[in-house]
């Protein structure tokens, strides 16, 4: 099924490229895209128990989903996962 995500913090190409990375690493999701205007994650879910994990992910790598606490500490993950992405494209 596909579902889409609003997330918090993303900027640019380099944190869209680790949004995609760190999500098609968990099994049981595929076909991540991220669209950066809107700030929003898509993708496909093999199953609805998936999507707290997907948000899991999101939040450890600085990117929580809205609505959910954006502390400093996450604010700084997604420097640093865009820097990340941005030296891997």
């Amino acid at each position: 099924m596909r579902e889409s995500l609003i997330i918090q913090n993303l900027k640019c190409g380099g944190c869209a490229s680790t949004v995609i990375k760190q999500l098609e690493n968990l099994e049981g999701v595929s076909k991540v895209d991220v669209e950066v205007e809107l700030s929003q994650v898509n993708f496909d879910l093999q199953a609805n128990y998936l999507m707290e994990e997907v948000k899991i992910r999101l939040k450890k790598i600085g990117y929580p989903v809205e609505g959910e606490a954006n502390s400093f500490g996450s604010k700084a993950k997604s420097y640093i996962s865009c820097a990340t992405g941005k030296m891997s494209e």
